[in-house]
């Protein structure tokens, strides 16, 4: 039979058909209490249905567990009234304007001039929250009292606040490296596809860029520019301490977002750690009554910008004007009026929930959450559906000298595996909008003037398809304490993830039709495994004014992907779509090619393993230091160089400490801190240092009679593959001034990367092939960074801050050779502009920037409409007089500055949210004007800016060119994300402890004079800044979504 794919949402999770009803007499005391609900619990029969995956079945019966488990919480307590005077300990004199709320809840209210508070509290065992700008926060046990006087201390800073760091966390204060923390209340608010856009343009320094509005799309991040010409430019993200990436868990799910920037904080992380580490905290325990929240929001999205091209009626008045003029065979006014950007896009609806359920007590609590997003996209059938659940245990015993962790993670990804969106956006603005979707008899209309550009909606409509994806990611932590200041802890983790894809054409798709062939049909799998085994121990000891921790580790990581793919065509019927591969004809086929039908699979592995260190010492506070080592091994490295080792140094002074500055009014923190640290980059292919032989499916000898397939070699071996070795200097500067009414940071960073990997040409014979893969490049990266926060206003009822980053980065290729390895040039290209065009569109040359565009440079336009350039001696030169030495370097498409700007304004119960960031000094390539914004090329549709007069002389009347004219500034300001929520009040509801309402914009305004869809592109590799034709629009989102506590 076959299959039919229908649109559901994602099924409920769990169904209990059993309704309980509890009566609870309130002369029970809690010993009788107990027992009555343990009896219950013994004679009720629950039953469940659960429909989904192995993975979040134990997941929610693990939620459906605590919940019962929390069937005491749900006993609400009589209210508890609670007043009292809040003064300043040093002086006695009363604090006004202090914030005194009731943890977990929205309730809150403010001080008098008298520092009289009052309020309402749930119940006994709620704990009031008392904080104000410049004095210690608290955190007070309501008890049965009803009067609670509290003192409050000075604070100099929030040098308390503690930090993730690599395996521990460290108080801000001692910090002597590069490192970014943003916590939950200062994430960026509304819609959020991943983590990464929680803090975008939160970090000085990393760059977080949402270049594609595919639901299916990650966020891109780098940090502090590229360093590397052939490795990855992504930094190390943790999960928790556990490997992961940033759409692991739900971005409802995190508490908060740890950066390391600098080589001195990452270098315990060895050769994981080149471009930075981003250490995400989900969250985590509450010894407090049960609480269950949920959080949701529905968003539509709408195309950012849309390029003007020609529609129909401008079509028919060019051809009456003669600016087209059809051969015999050709015909260009078919007489119909077809949008067809329209006729593939819609105005997608999204929505996700999040529910979550966190209690316990001292000894036991747990956080258990579900969450499910159902994002459409803007094409026709694009989508993303997930399910991620996770729970969350931690338990004490032995008077908190055990203690014990479990944490599980389980996702299922659903998606149309549907064919390139972003090629049939390109076959959607080029199409003839006066032809039409189908045939007078209802088939597929295909261009007739034969130059083969498809009908846009054809081939998302002939395909059917989808992938699937479960992944479960379970880690166990056990702390063992047999000393006050002494922790060992073994972790274990392991993570898996299968995937499943189906993918058919159909007998009308276009790909069948031009082949001859009745349908396409694949199958594929893949499967990833990474487990991971680290024992730590760490001591901290203070004793007359000295401090110090130190820790000590083991860490082993063992990864194994491996995958599966079969294709056949020809088949007897569609019903079956790829459900039967073999029923294809051509699988049987021996004229067939590979591309009709075969099979293929593979599978690789690599290990890490790990010795580390770390010991951070402090005296008075004012002296801090820092030193790191950690020896490292891994079998992706060349049999001579399986072992390497990193280290780092970092040292601060605390300024403020020191007398000159005690008492200061103004001066409450300032810190200068230095710092050096080695990382390292491993090989994106485990198998690199290796000859590797493959079966040459296109050649064949006889041997004995019989046809033999040959194993051949595809690649030179390198027994000397190593490490990219980065050598990271930072100098930074942590102030706060003015009751911290004013904070921030500064830093000045030089990162040095040295052996860097690139397929440098070597001679044939001894060798197999002509270039082989191995170290001797290098590249730096200067910058600057600065992190500005400033409490504008804070009284009882209005509230502004603001929060500014910037980050300069320059970048310079210093070599590409050693004395081993050597090229005949000190450049090579880059990049390309593909048909007909095709030329590079960089180049990568030593001592300059990575991401120079280069080409030639127009001029002017002569009589003849054609393209006048800049020739190698600086003279004018037609451009069909040009060679490859006239060309020269025309921009660079890294962005040399970037900057945010973050507003937070509360009055009363509203509160508003703005986030702006921009990127300065970087160019775009339009490949949309370059190759429509041509009036010689008709065989497409165009832009209406192709009729143009170029530099206000002549229209153009020269072939495709790739020129400096298509290269654009990319500056841009974005007004990126406007939040206006409203907080509920809820003090007198019996059930709801806090309540809020919001509306969001996403991607609201763009200020730039690009004249392309969005400036907001790639920003990585060695071709950054080429805006290609084939693209999935950015988009503006509009969202609406509530919090509720219960």
């Amino acid at each position: 039979m076959k299959n039919i794919n229908m649109r559901m949402p994602l099924p409920n999770m769990i169904h209990v058909k059993q309704t309980i009803n509890i009566s609870i007499d309130k002369r029970y005391d809690r010993q009788q209490l107990n027992d009555q609900l343990n009896h219950f619990k013994t004679k009720t029969k629950k039953q469940l249905m659960i429909n989904t995956t192995t993975v979040v079945k134990a997941i929610c019966i693990l939620l459906l567990c605590l919940t019962c488990q929390g069937l005491q919480a749900a006993v609400h307590p009589a209210p508890v009234t609670v007043s009292g005077i809040i003064t300043d300990k040093a002086t006695g004199d009363p604090v006004p304007g202090v914030t005194v709320r009731i943890k977990g809840t929205g309730t809150g209210v403010t001080t008098n001039e008298s520092g009289y508070y009052k309020i309402e509290a749930p119940g006994t065992e709620s704990i009031l929250v008392i904080s104000i700008t410049g004095y210690a926060t608290q955190e007070v046990a309501v008890g049965t009292q009803s009067t609670i006087n509290i003192s409050l201390s000075t604070k100099a800073s929030d040098l308390d606040e503690v930090v993730v760091i690599g395996y521990g966390t460290q108080r801000k204060g001692d910090v002597t490296s590069a490192v970014a923390s943003v916590k939950s209340e200062n994430f960026v608010k509304g819609f959020a596809k991943d983590a990464g856009q929680l803090i975008q343009g939160k970090v000085a320094g990393l760059a977080v860029t949402t270049p594609s509005g595919d639901p299916n799309a990650n966020t891109q991040i780098s940090l502090r520019g590229n360093s590397t010409l052939m490795s990855s430019t992504s930094p190390l993200v943790l999960i928790d301490g556990i490997p992961g990436s940033l759409n692991t868990v739900s971005p409802e799910d995190i508490e908060s977002i740890d950066v390391l920037k600098d080589g001195s904080a990452a270098a315990i992380y060895g050769t994981r750690g080149t471009n930075g580490v981003v250490l995400i905290t989900t969250r985590k325990k509450g010894s407090r009554p049960a609480t269950l929240s949920y959080e949701g929001y529905a968003s539509v999205q709408t195309i950012a910008r849309k390029m003007e091209f020609l529609n129909a009626d401008d079509y028919r008045r060019l051809l009456a004007e003669g600016f087209f003029v059809p051969t015999a065979n050709e015909k260009w006014n078919y007489g119909t009026t077809t949008d067809w950007l329209d006729e593939i896009t819609r105005t997608p609806l999204s929505h996700t929930h999040n529910i979550t359920l966190q209690g316990g007590n001292a000894q036991t609590n747990y956080v258990a959450s579900v969450n499910v997003r159902q994002w459409q996209g803007l094409f026709n059938r694009s989508e993303n559906q997930q399910l991620i659940g996770r729970a969350d245990i931690n338990h004490s015993m032995l008077d908190n000298k055990l203690k014990f962790n479990v944490n599980v993670i389980g996702r299922n990804r659903k998606f149309f595996a549907a064919p390139n969106y972003a090629y049939i956006y390109r076959q959607a603005i080029i199409r003839n909008p006066t032809d039409s979707v189908y045939t007078y008899d209802g088939k597929w209309r295909e261009d007739p003037n034969g130059y083969n550009y498809d009908n846009p909606v054809r081939p998302i409509e002939e395909v059917d398809g989808e992938s699937r994806a479960t992944e479960l990611r379970f880690n166990g932590n056990v702390i063992y304490s047999p000393l006050k200041d002494l922790n060992i802890k073994l972790l274990l983790s392991g993570a898996k993830t299968s995937e499943l894809t189906g993918y058919f054409e159909t007998y009308d798709h276009r790909a069948s039709v031009i082949n001859n062939r009745k349908g396409y049909g694949s199958r594929g799998s893949g499967y990833f495994q990474d487990n991971l085994l680290e024992l730590t121990a760490d001591y901290s000891k203070t004793f007359s004014g000295h401090k110090f921790t130190l820790l000590g580790g083991y860490s082993y990581q063992n990864v194994t992907r491996e995958g599966f793919s079969a294709w056949n065509s020809d088949f007897p019927s569609e019903l079956y779509t790829y459900n039967r591969l073999q029923s294809g004809d051509a699988v049987s086929n021996p004229f067939a090619t590979t591309g009709m039908r075969g099979v293929s699979s593979y599978k690789n592995n690599y290990k890490l393993i790990g010795f580390f260190g770390r010991l951070n010492y402090a005296w008075e506070d004012k002296y801090l230091l820092m030193a790191t080592l950690r020896h490292e091994g891994s079998s992706k490295f060349g049999v001579n160089y399986k072992w390497g080792t990193f280290s780092a140094f970092s040292a601060g002074w605390r300024i403020s400490q020191e007398g000159f500055l005690a008492g200061s009014d103004v001066v409450n923190d300032l810190k200068v801190r230095a710092g050096y640290g080695i990382t390292g980059t491993v090989p994106n292919d485990p198998y690199m240092s290796l000859i590797v032989l493959n079966y040459n499916s296109d050649s064949r000898f006889l041997y004995n009679g019989t046809w033999i397939q040959p194993l051949e070699p595809n690649r030179n071996p390198n027994p000397d593959l190593r490490w990219e070795k980065k050598e990271e200097i930072n100098i930074g500067l942590d102030f706060s001034l003015w009751n911290s009414r004013i904070s921030g940071s500064l830093d000045v960073y030089q990162r040095d990367t040295k052996d860097m990997l690139y397929d440098f040409p070597v001679p044939v014979p001894p060798n197999l092939f002509g270039s082989t893969l191995a170290n001797a490049g290098r590249m730096r990266n200067r910058g600057v960074e600065v992190l500005l926060n400033y409490e504008i206003i804070r009284s009882k009822d209005f509230s502004l801050s603001s929060n500014i980053t910037y980050m300069n980065n320059k970048n310079t290729l210093m070599s590409i050779s050693n004395d081993l390895y050597k090229t005949s040039n000190d450049f090579f290209f880059a990049g390309h502009t593909g048909e007909p065009i095709q030329l590079t569109t960089h180049r990568v040359k030593v001592g300059e920037p990575i991401g120079n565009f280069y080409g030639y440079k127009s001029i002017d336009i002569d009589e003849n409409g054609q393209w006048i350039i800049e020739g190698q001696d600086g003279k004018p030169k037609p451009i069909d007089d040009a060679v490859p030495d006239d060309r020269k370097v025309l921009g660079n498409g890294i962005a040399r500055h970037t900057a945010g700007w973050n507003l937070g304004f509360r009055y009363k119960q509203f509160s508003l949210g703005v986030n702006m960031r921009g990127a300065f000094g970087y160019q775009i390539l339009n490949f949309q004007r370059m190759y429509y914004e041509n009036p010689t090329i008709k065989q497409y549709n165009m832009l209406k800016t192709a009729f143009d007069k170029i530099y206000g002389k002549e229209q153009l009347n020269n072939p495709l060119a790739y020129v400096s004219h298509y290269i654009e500034n990319g500056d841009h300001w974005k007004i990126d994300n406007v939040t206006l929520g409203y907080d509920i009040n809820v003090s007198r509801s019996k059930y709801f402890r806090s309540a809020r309402i919001y509306v969001s914009g996403l991607n609201l305004v763009v200020l730039t004079g690009y004249k392309g869809i969005d400036p907001e592109i790639s920003r990585l590799g060695l071709d950054a800044g080429n805006d290609s034709r084939d693209k999935y629009p950015t988009t503006r989102t509009f969202t609406f979504g509530t919090n509720i506590t219960f």
